[in-house]
């Protein structure tokens, strides 16, 4: 999991929490209703966007292949594209690779397919540390990679953005592509999670 410094809100977060409480007070706003448009993109519409572009490619090989080669047009064939996701890459974990993705210089992100990016995606010891010492963040989100297994890190910037491509879980032969973009979190689309089957955290 991500360090207690990794959690804490940026400046930015805390004046835009300070302003959001100043529009509820003078009724300008409601509360629950921003609550549950920051969750709708944060949690639901974005990443989901990316799950199912995850799930098409393992159950499609000739997508996959479309994805791995030219993914920003494979991703469009989906509807998913737009600001923040013109120009998109996609990389993909293997037995032998376990790919990040991290925005050096500030927060660039895939919107169209991963929504609203995460505090700690933003935040400076994540964006420092994961080039550093890529195994040690791992190991704080829950995934040991084997010694044996090389990490490539990604840094996205503004004219290129990555999504990671996870590996498919075993025993998900049975699975249709709707039930497996299910398996797919935010997370494992960003390198910092593994796709798994049986309620563990990813």
């Amino acid at each position: 999991m991500p360090t207690h410094a990794d959690r804490k809100e940026p400046e930015a977060a805390l004046r835009v929490r300070a302003l959001e409480s100043l529009l509820a007070e003078k009724g300008l706003i409601d509360p629950k209703a921003m609550d549950a448009m920051v969750d709708l993109y944060e949690n639901r519409i974005g990443p989901r966007n990316g799950a199912r572009v995850v799930a098409k490619a393992w159950v499609d090989p000739a997508y996959r292949q479309r994805l791995l080669d030219d993914a920003t047009a494979a991703i469009r064939e989906l509807g998913f594209s737009g600001l923040q996701g013109e120009d998109m890459v996609v990389v993909e974990n293997t037995d032998s690779v376990h790919n990040m993705i991290v925005c050096t210089l500030c927060s660039c992100y895939p919107w169209p397919t991963l929504g609203l990016p995460p505090v700690w995606y933003k935040s400076a010891p994540y964006r420092a540390r994961v080039v550093a010492d890529p195994r040690g963040v791992l190991h704080e989100f829950g995934v040991d990679v084997p010694d044996d297994k090389e990490v490539r890190v990604w840094d996205t910037t503004a004219e290129l953005r990555y999504l990671v491509l996870p590996q498919r879980p075993a025993g998900t032969e049975h699975m249709d592509e709707a039930q497996l973009a299910a398996l797919v979190t935010r997370d494992s689309m960003i390198g910092t999670g593994v796709v798994r089957t049986n309620g563990a955290p990813a």
